[in-house]
């Protein structure tokens, strides 16, 4: 025995998908950083003899700084800097520090925007001749959080929602059911989708200022911050999408307008080209994603944004026709033919395709190693993705097989009628004849009495109504109402056609959650990234052990400067540490290790040093070392020929034209 959907169970459905979203987007918290502090000089938590000239902050990508995004507060909250952040090289950035500076813990503040549109925010101390106590609170590091941070990712999720049901509910309508066009239940679902997005973007766009920067939601309307947001790379993505928005209203006014109003001979050559002109718009709409969040940076740009606008193609594909079929299923008084359903499974399966290729590609692009899957938060949340795409596509297959039932019952449904015209002998035809006659006399006699009765009433009714306005108006009610229910009743008897809605509607259940799981995955670091910036930090501070023992034990005289790096290649990320034993003047050792961000040893072609004392102009110096096995490199009775604040350089080679120099300033001597 099959059961309708309510009402009720519908609003207990859409109240269930709500408190998913609504438990998924406050779980994320504050944003979080896209790019990573790999290293700073000083380093976290070291004490230096010396105060420095600058302070410099090396990310996993480039950022986007202004006045206050890099800050060093003296131990009473006094800025020290020079407010006016530079880019040094590459990732790294710099502030100058005041002369003379007194001793005592020094915290650096900074707040940036990674290239990837998600702001990062952080803050760690180091020490000038001894740690003192300081008085540094630092504010505004919970970036991305907030108020503003939860309406934000709410407006990312609502235009991700609105761009799949827009795309996929037009190309339901002109690859599978073309008649949909003159459905009211669809139409208003692709017009929906349309305001979505739309409204979504520009509350993006007033959200954004105040997302990077302060987090207040007095700062909304800030005319000023808004002029700063159309200036970046994520404001112009968004001002394009607002313009291809108007652009896909006049493709809708045409698909629901002069479109449906054609015959079907016209609608084919009219087809082709809203097809085409669809393809252009819904591809920029997805190409306003892939230029300004993770497609656009880290390894293979070039490739990685054209594949995130096939992945997001293919998700309105299925996901927003999967959205149009059950509208259709549950919505419209005109039946869905067969054929149109199986086409869309067609179309749902190639699109499950091109998501598994371009998923494949995108997860080893974001996370780097197997390990990643449950070391890093985006690894464990891809686990959840993949996992709900199992069962989508699991419940999707029970979904064809409802269709390839729909196939099978079109034939029998022929089968009465052609047995009514083939002649089954002459007395099996006479005694049918003499039969039905006979039913037929039967049949008659109470028609004829019915319709007495029928028409008897419908004039007694007819002729109180005619005297009653309300009365009329309330029967015409109760025909519509019935004549509805009729119509519904007819619909739902299939019981394929019902198992097809319920597995439908349960794709669509599973879709709301993998949307807002994908949602917050965009959100959070990806893995490759929280793995270097795990390595760069452990690096780090085993460097700033290895210089408190060494200020504490001089007999021991080791020196180890731990630096990290970027070839800027494919894989020429790592660590390299240099050793100097005893670290003063005269005749040192030095050992070279070279390592990935896992610890791993990195076999590069090349490892050149060069020592510089540039307060004496002394050097460069340069000093080749010799290979002793992967990763590590050494040399013997390396002259140091003063004491001094000596920068060391290392320049590291990963391939016949990738290489970088990195350096860091020690004390030696």
């Amino acid at each position: 025995m099959t059961q309708t959907i309510t009402p009720r169970r519908m609003r207990t459905l859409v109240l269930l998908c709500l408190t998913v979203i609504g438990v998924l987007l406050a779980g994320a918290g504050p944003a979080s950083a896209h790019a990573a502090l790999t290293g700073s000089d000083p380093a976290q938590g070291v004490v230096v003899d010396k105060a420095p000239s600058q302070v410099t902050l090396t990310f996993s990508e480039k950022v986007a700084t202004s006045d206050d995004s890099l800050r060093v507060l003296d131990p009473k909250g006094k800025r020290v800097d020079d407010r006016k952040p530079s880019n040094v090289s590459g990732t790294s950035y710099a502030v100058q520090l005041g002369s003379g500076l007194p001793d005592g813990t020094y915290t650096v503040a900074w707040q940036v925007v990674s290239a990837d549109s998600h702001p990062v925010a952080g803050a760690f101390t180091f020490s000038i001749g001894a740690p003192s106590t300081t008085s540094v609170k630092v504010v505004g590091q919970e970036v991305g959080g907030g108020v503003v941070g939860w309406l934000y990712g709410f407006g990312r999720y609502m235009s991700y929602a609105g761009f799949i049901v827009m795309v996929g509910g037009a190309a339901f309508v002109l690859a599978c059911w073309q008649r949909g066009s003159g459905v009211r239940p669809l139409q208003r679902l692709v017009v929906s989708g349309w305001l979505t997005l739309t409204a979504a973007t520009l509350l993006l766009l007033l959200l954004r200022g105040s997302y990077t920067s302060s987090g207040k939601a007095g700062d909304i309307f800030d005319l000023g911050l808004l002029g700063q947001v159309l200036q970046t790379k994520t404001g112009a993505a968004l001002v394009s999408r607002l313009l291809l928005l108007a652009a896909a209203a006049l493709f809708i006014a045409v698909l629901f307008g002069a479109y449906d109003k054609r015959e079907d001979e016209e609608k084919r050559d009219l087809t082709f080209g809203l097809a085409i002109g669809g393809f252009v718009v819904s591809a920029g709409l997805a190409a306003s994603w892939a230029m300004a969040e993770h497609a656009s940076t880290g390894l293979q740009p070039g490739i990685a944004m054209p594949v995130d606008v096939v992945h997001l193609l293919a998700v309105a594909a299925w996901l927003g026709g999967l959205c149009a079929l059950l509208v259709t299923l549950y919505r419209s008084e005109t039946p869905i033919e067969s054929a149109a359903v199986r086409r869309f499974s067609q179309v749902a399966f190639g699109s499950v395709l091109a998501l598994v290729a371009t998923g494949v590609y995108q997860s080893w692009r974001q996370l780097g190693s197997w390990s990643a899957f449950t070391d890093t938060s985006y690894g464990q949340l891809l686990l959840v993705k993949i996992g709900l795409v199992c069962v989508l596509v699991g419940i999707a297959w029970m979904s064809r097989r409802w269709t390839a039932r729909l196939a099978d019952m079109a034939p029998a449904e022929t089968r009465p009628r052609e047995k009514a015209h083939v002649g089954a002998g002459s007395i099996t035809a006479e005694a049918t004849t003499a039969k039905n006659t006979a039913a037929k006399d039967t049949a008659d006699e109470g028609i004829a009495d019915e319709s007495i009765a029928n028409g008897r009433e419908t004039a007694a009714g007819g002729s109180e109504a005619s005297g009653d306005p309300e009365r009329a108006a309330q029967l015409a009610r109760q025909q519509a109402a019935v004549a509805t229910a009729e119509k519904k009743r007819l619909r739902d008897a299939d019981p394929h056609r019902f198992g097809l809605r319920r597995s439908v509607l349960a794709e669509a259940g599973v879709a709301v959650a993998l949307l807002a799981v994908t949602t917050v995955l965009t959100q959070t670091e990806p893995g490759r990234t929280e793995q270097d910036a795990k390595a760069a930090t452990a690096a780090s501070s085993s460097s700033a052990s290895s210089s408190s023992s060494s200020s504490s034990d001089a007999s021991s005289g080791a020196l180890t400067l731990t630096m990290p790096f970027d070839t800027g290649g494919t894989d020429g990320k790592g660590v390299v540490s240099v050793d100097f034993d005893p670290a003063r003047v005269g005749g040192n050792e030095l050992h070279v290790y070279v390592t990935r961000p896992n610890g791993r040893a990195f076999d590069v072609p090349e490892v050149k040093l060069a020592l510089t004392l540039e307060a004496r102009k002394i050097g460069p110096l340069p000093i080749t070392p010799d290979r002793v096995t992967t990763g590590h490199w050494t040399a013997t009775n390396v002259q140091i020929p003063m004491a001094g604040d000596w920068k060391v350089a290392v320049t590291v080679r990963s391939s016949d034209i990738d290489q970088v120099t990195v350096s860091k300033n020690a004390q030696i001597g």
